[in-house]
Formats: structure tokens, sequence, C-alpha cells
């Protein structure tokens, strides 16, 4: 899979040629997807994407849904693309999960705005709190959702200080569900490979 840094229908493969790259890479992508993944407390996975882990999600929606033809891949990079970090940002999907249907439906209720409570912290600077679910509105009323897309915009010196290696924290300091977790040293080493 060639990361070219902006994707395009041109730059994605072939289904065919998906097929034959999918049995050979699958096990390097999930170990690419499982070092930024960051455990939030025992509820909470952030998992921070990238060029890589948003081509892969576009290529197997376009395997899955067997969408070979313009239109259909157009929508997908629609989609997904805006997941991509773009040098001076983080971009994560936030999965709430709870296995118990009832617990869930009860959690969900209680963690209404949960997403724009959501932070990382730069060692030496301020929290910065999630710009949250920019595509559409996730909750209502009633509950938050289970999924969550989250952006969080870093400033030139916290950008400077994590390429330095500043600690980093991700948080969340709603009501309902307090948590924060160091981020460890591989997966910020990862995620200071987004930056500019």
């Amino acid at each position: 899979m060639q990361l070219t840094g902006r994707i395009t229908p041109e730059s994605l493969m072939t289904l065919e040629a998906y097929a034959r790259w999918r049995k050979q890479h699958k096990a390097e992508v999930m170990a690419h997807r499982q070092l930024r993944s960051v455990a939030l407390g025992d509820h909470v996975n952030v998992q921070f994407e990238s060029e890589l882990t948003m081509r892969y999600q576009i290529q197997e929606m376009l395997r899955i849904e067997k969408i070979f033809e313009e239109e259909g891949i157009r929508q997908e990079i629609d989609v997904y693309a805006p997941m991509v970090p773009d040098g001076g940002n983080w971009k994560a999907t936030m999965l709430i999960e709870y296995p118990d249907v009832n617990e869930r439906r009860r959690e969900l209720a209680r963690l209404i705005g949960v997403a724009e409570r959501m932070f990382v912290e730069v060692e030496g600077h301020p929290r910065v709190y999630a710009i949250a679910d920019e595509d559409l509105e996730r909750e209502n009323e009633e509950k938050t959702s289970a999924v969550h897309f989250l952006r969080f915009e870093l400033s030139a010196p916290m950008r400077d200080a994590v390429k330095a290696g500043a600690a980093v924290k991700v948080g969340c300091d709603h009501t309902n569900y307090p948590a924060h977790v160091a981020v460890g040293a591989e997966t910020l080493a990862s995620l200071a490979g987004d930056l500019k």
C-alpha cells in the first residue's frame, strides 16, 4: 500500500490487487492499528488514525461492498479521507465499549457530551480538547453514540515538544467518566510521525 499523503481514486488499488496485497500485509496493518490504540479506563478506546489506517479502511469497504465504480469509490474516500491527520493535528476514532447491552444503554445515556470532554495534554502545555463529530451529530437528548470522531489541533510549540520527546496524556474530564493515561513510548513515537 503506497502512502502518498493524499488519498485519491488513482492512488487506491484495484479489488484484485488489494486482495493479493491484503493476504501479505493484513497483520502489519493490524499491528499498526494496535500500536496507535490507547485504552482510556475500561470502556473507552481511542484509535489514532493515520493515512495507512484510513487507506486500509477504504480498501476494506471497497472489497466488502465490491465497489469498483468511480462514484462509489469517491463516496468512500469522502467519508474516510478527512480522518487522515494533516500534520498539525491528531485524528482519532473513539469507541465506547460496554459488552452488556443493558449497561451500554445506561452508560451511553450518562455519557452525553463525553466526546467534547476528551483531551490530549502535551507536557508543559495546556490541554487540547477534541473537536468532535464534525461529519454529523452523534448524540441526542437521550444518549450519546458508541462511536465518535475526534480531532485534536496542536500548536506549533506543542508539536515541537512532542517531536522532542515530551510526554503526552490522553484523557477525559466528563463527570461520569474521569480518566487519563500516559501515552506509551512506542505509540507516542508513531503519533509524533504525524506531526510537521
